[in-house]
């Protein structure tokens, strides 16, 4: 094959935009069914909406939901586990209404909630059944009319009848938050995970598990200091469930009346943040076998707790995994990725001679070749606490990789730090086209896991604490400063990209007095923090209380962290992204900081989209945003765009007086 010559970023490729986005999805829960399996799929090609799959065990795949129909719940704003299944018969939150609707085989949705007084004021998640099927149980946020606020906004765990239009009975309430019930074999039992303001569910919360006929609970595990996270009941009526008390989200057992006893204690992280309702990381075999995702060193894993104790790795190719779920006595079913390949759907069957894998919903085919994929590769590189003390920071780091193309001799890659949203959260090592749409054009991308990410235990979790803005920025700064020292990038050539908690940080650093950043996007990120401390949804309403310190009494502290008070600082051109209808971080959030660079003349490009939310849904907006991400780029360091690719320059504003 012919090597052609051409500048880093100018590379033409096949992973454009509209590739990005053809008949993309976007996996989420699985369940299982008698024979059967379900997943669910975002479809941005048809509006971002939720649809139902069922694979029958001959392979035949069916689409679920009817013409219109969106099964997604708006409960803490980021959903989850908005669907269950038994029997045949689908159980949804519609979003359009947020009511959950009965659909048996062959039928039309039937209400089983009431409608809301307020539009979409009742809104439904995580529901699990009754022994018997006859009821369920679900998490309830109620938004009453004419509700002033988050203060406002009620969760509770409730009762429905699975069979018939019923008006919710009111089980557990009190608690800021209520999540995971779980109806114990008996059906007497219910176990729940809850949690107050100020904390967030992955600093402390509480298992409890409550008689339904006398009301008493009995306190199982967590409190100040311990996240205990996915009660499960077993057939023997003890609790399996996650807690990271000895540092790590490990797995433990509780049995009515007696102690807390540890299942799988390990240096890694079975838990994930729960962001979502509905994580299902571990699955129980026939046998008390038990399958479960671990996350060690930046990648996740499976690995298998035999009966007798003993725990050995599953020789797997996954590096990301979203869902375990037992699908008979040896197996179970996964939504997993690998670095190259997008997310799947897969039966793995354990064997006496290892494990058999199928795949039920293979990933796309994106058409590249394994040579031209860009590989994740695990970096560890030097940075500082909040106090300057030294410590180790994590990423991943992705090279730019092409078949068909290089650069000059002599020229190093512009460099795109890469800030995850959260920020308690973690960089995913999966095959994203996303990513690849840049290292595919002769970027180098780092993805980093700064302190306070997910996946490192709690102690590095809590490295972000009231430091938000400090620690976070530190490593994105460290991370590009050790691969421009290494030789790896082009020190002139650093640009800074995050979405929601990572646009903070994009925003932090920019206008950080040493920054290294000549370039930067920000994706719908907060500017001011006393702004989103006022104006924000109930689930992160004291969100900043921890990663920076209780409002108002450290309002000093909210002002000088903000970037919005530090425009004075800013020198680098910036691209803006940003749903209208973003309920977590609002339109106005952007536009402060558009407003104040276009009053300074420092080079900017605002593009806001109508009807999306806190992330695009949309396939032409993902597309745009895209698009007129790698034109800014493209402007700020002086490369071509590919021609066959039609995009057009965004408008950037004061473009005359980029250096």
């Amino acid at each position: 094959m012919t090597i052609s010559e051409l500048p880093f970023g100018s590379w033409p490729t096949s992973i454009t935009s509209e590739k990005v986005v053809a008949a993309a999805v976007r996996l989420g829960e699985v369940r299982v069914d008698g024979d059967d399996v379900y997943w669910a799929e975002g479809r941005p090609a048809e509006g971002g909406r939720t649809q139902i799959v069922r694979c029958s065990a001959a392979g035949t795949r069916t689409d679920l939901l009817p013409v219109g129909r969106d099964a997604r719940t708006a409960v803490h704003e980021y959903g989850g586990a908005a669907w269950w299944v038994r029997d045949g018969v689908v159980f949804f939150v519609d979003w359009a209404d947020q009511r959950v609707y009965r659909l048996e085989p062959g039928g039309e949705p039937v209400a089983l909630t009431p409608e809301p007084a307020a539009a979409r004021g009742d809104r439904y998640g995580d529901g699990a059944f009754a022994p018997d099927g006859a009821w369920l149980v679900a998490v309830r946020e109620q938004h009453p009319v004419g509700a002033g606020g988050a203060v406002d906004v009620r969760n509770e765990i409730v009762r429905l009848s699975a069979e018939r239009p019923s008006r919710p009975e009111v089980l557990v309430s009190g608690p800021d938050f209520v999540v995971a019930p779980r109806v114990d074999p008996t059906g007497k039992l219910l176990a729940v995970v809850a949690w107050d303001h100020p904390s967030m569910p992955w600093d402390d919360t509480v298992l409890r598990v409550r008689d339904l006929a006398s009301g008493v609970e009995t306190v199982v595990a967590g409190g100040p200091g311990e996240s205990v996270l996915e009660p499960r009941w077993q057939d023997d009526g003890s609790l399996l469930f996650l807690s990271d008390r000895n540092g790590w989200w490990n797995l433990y057992r509780w049995s009515p009346g007696g102690e807390v006893e540890p299942v799988v204690e390990m240096a890694a992280d079975i838990g994930v943040p729960a962001w979502q309702l509905g994580s299902a990381r571990y699955a129980v075999l026939g046998d008390g076998g038990i399958v479960f995702a671990r996350w060690r060193d930046g990648y996740d894993g499976l690995a298998l707790r035999r009966p007798d104790g003993s725990v050995t790795e599953l020789d797997l190719p996954f590096s990301a995994i979203f869902a375990v779920v037992r699908a008979g006595e040896n197996a179970v079913v996964v939504t997993a990725g690998t670095p190259t390949a997008e997310l799947g759907v897969y039966r793995i069957t354990l064997t006496d001679a290892g494990t058999e894998l199928e795949t039920l919903r293979a990933p796309r085919d994106l058409g590249l070749p394994a040579a031209a994929v860009s590989v994740p590769e695990p970096i560890s590189f030097p940075s500082t606490d909040r106090d300057g003390a030294p410590r180790t920071a994590h990423a991943l780091f992705y090279p730019p990789t092409s078949t068909g193309y290089r650069a000059p001799e002599g020229e190093l890659p512009p460099l795109l730090v890469v800030i995850h949203g959260g920020p308690t959260s973690h960089a995913l090592p999966v095959l994203a086209p996303s990513t690849q749409y840049w290292t595919s054009r002769g970027f180098a991308v780092v993805d980093v896991n700064y302190g306070g990410s997910t996946g490192y235990g709690r102690a590095y979790r809590a490295l972000l604490d009231e430091a938000w803005g400090i620690v976070d920025v530190a490593d994105c700064i460290a991370a590009a400063r050790w691969l421009a020292d290494t030789g790896r990038v082009d020190p002139r050539r650093l640009a800074i990209r995050g979405g929601s908690a990572g646009g903070y940080t994009t925003l932090a650093a920019l206008t950080h007095p040493e920054t290294p950043f000549a370039a930067g996007a920000d994706h719908y990120g907060v500017a001011d923090l006393e702004a989103l401390a006022a104006d924000t949804h109930k689930f992160e309403s004291r969100y900043l209380d921890g990663l920076i310190g209780a409002y108002p009494a450290e309002r000093d502290r909210y002002r000088d962290r903000s970037p919005i008070h530090h425009i004075d600082r800013f020198r680098s051109p910036l691209i803006v992204l940003q749903g209208s209808e973003d309920a977590v971080v609002p339109p106005n959030q952007s536009e402060m900081i558009v407003d104040a660079l276009r009053d300074r003349r420092i080079p900017v490009a605002y593009l806001l989209f109508e009807g999306e939310q806190h992330g695009f849904r949309r396939a032409e907006n993902i597309r745009t945003a895209l698009d007129a991400e790698l034109s800014f780029y493209a402007q700020v360091f002086g490369f071509p765009l590919p021609e066959d690719e039609g995009i057009d320059p965004v408008e950037v504003e004061n473009f005359s007086n980029i250096m």
